[in-house]
């Protein structure tokens, strides 16, 4: 592999999978630079008072502008890349793709969300700008023509040998999902089978609050709220308590979450709503129920134990075979 080759991540990387390229990446002696949107801050309070005035009166957010700004001037000072990726390219204007376009012989973008949950444009991302876009979820890939590409398994493969404390865990943000996770709750108490449901968003108790005076809905006691965000390191540590990991997705997402890859990992169950999950190889309905709206559970997946999935099929959905995937690596080794 040569060492002379340079890749650059562009990306906001709120819950930091991204980083997780960039260290695989950086395991394969590749010179990598990570341009993290979501850490770019304002230089001084001028500017941060000043983007807060026109957010205020003219609606217009100046922070916006100077992210772009900043990934065309860190590229300049990278210099010149065989390969820049863009995850989840719909928040950078289509001027701003065409610059970023010259600093690389390859351009390329990987959405992780269907373009149905997008809540930004996305025509300027047809305009033939990009050399590919990969995208994970199947009905995407066909209506738009993109290159599909699953998430991947960033952790390491780890036999949980610590005793669960909890029979189902998930960690999710508080969305429109919560109604179905409130009643799997309650049909696990119903059951008595534990469990720990911890819901994470900013200003949580008003939402929590509005969800109960528009819905009337009785939530389950022993659900958790906070506002404070969840690490990876922490996610895995949760995970890792439980026998079973519950995965809803939003909407008409069909392309698999990382909670699925998660699991697979920690070689834990999962629980999901993702009826798009049984066309996989990895598939084995001992090890991943499928439900509904319905939620009709079949106490004996709760019981049998996890049966492990072949180091082929395993393989496959590792990061160290995903980054070989997007940046055709192995053709480089000699």
């Amino acid at each position: 592999m040569s060492e002379k080759l340079k890749i650059c991540i562009i990306s906001f990387d709120n819950w930091h999978y991204d980083n997780q390229i960039i260290k695989a990446l950086e395991r394969k002696k590749i010179i990598t630079h990570h341009i993290n949107l979501g850490k770019y801050k304002h230089k001084n309070i001028l500017q941060r008072s000043k983007n807060a005035f026109y957010k205020l009166f003219f609606n217009k957010n100046l922070k916006f502008q100077k992210r772009q700004e900043f990934i065309i001037e860190s590229l300049t000072k990278f210099g010149f890349q065989d390969h820049i990726l863009v995850l989840n390219p719909d928040l950078i204007e289509l001027k701003f793709h065409y610059k970023i376009k010259q600093h690389t012989k390859n351009y390329m973008a990987y959405l992780y969300d269907s373009i149905a949950r997008s809540k930004y444009p996305i025509e300027h991302l047809l305009e033939g700008i990009f050399d590919v876009i990969y995208s994970f979820d199947n009905d995407d890939v066909l209506k738009y023509n993109f290159k599909k590409i699953d998430n991947y398994i960033y952790l390491d493969k780890k036999k949980n040998e610590q005793k669960s404390t909890f029979k189902v865990m998930t960690v999710s943000s508080f969305d429109k999902r919560f109604p179905l996770f409130n009643k799997i709750a309650n049909q696990l108490s119903e059951f008595k089978f534990s469990f720990e449901f911890i819901f994470v968003s900013k200003n949580i108790l008003y939402k929590v609050l509005k969800y109960k005076t528009i819905t009337n809905d009785k939530i389950n006691g022993k659900i958790k709220f906070q506002s404070k965000k969840v690490s990876l390191e922490e996610v895995k540590s949760l995970y890792n308590k439980s026998d079973i990991i519950l995965d809803l997705v939003q909407g008409y997402q069909t392309g698999l979450s990382f909670r699925v890859f998660e699991s697979m990992a920690l070689q834990k169950k999962l629980i999901t709503n993702n009826s798009n999950i049984i066309n996989f190889d990895f598939y084995n309905p001992n090890n991943i129920l499928v439900i509904d709206s319905d939620i009709n559970f079949d106490s004996s997946f709760f019981i049998t134990p996890y049966e492990p999935i072949p180091d082929a099929i395993y393989k496959k959905y590792t990061l160290e075979n995903w980054v070989d995937t997007i940046f055709e690596l192995k053709s480089r080794i000699k």
